[in-house]
């Protein structure tokens, strides 16, 4: 049988990619600290590089750790509200399929 694949959070992944952000450590490093394959991390790291940029408008000025936080906060109410999102989807396709079949 095949391994199950694993999912990781976005809060998961922005953290660490900031322990090589921030740190300066390696990929490899902290992809061994945190058992994930070196590949999606750098992945991540280099997501994380680019979402920096962007936010910051190009300029070379990490997020405080108060402007952090709200991103980490926000983030989590985000896929909170996308998991809301699917399961009102799901409640509301069954609902759809069942009046289908009653008529």
């Amino acid at each position: 049988m095949g391994t199950t694949r694993r999912k990781f959070t976005l809060e998961f992944k922005t953290e660490a990619a900031h322990r090589v952000i921030d740190t300066g450590r390696t990929v490899i490093e902290v992809a061994g600290e945190l058992s994930v394959d070196k590949g999606s991390l750098a992945r991540w790291v280099r997501d994380e590089r680019r979402r920096m940029e962007t936010v910051a408008g190009g300029s070379d000025e990490p997020l405080s750790p108060a402007e952090r936080a709200e991103l980490v906060r926000l983030r989590r109410q985000v896929a909170e509200q996308e998991k809301d999102l699917a399961f009102l989807g799901k409640a509301t396709h069954g609902r759809r399929l069942s009046a289908t079949l009653a008529a």
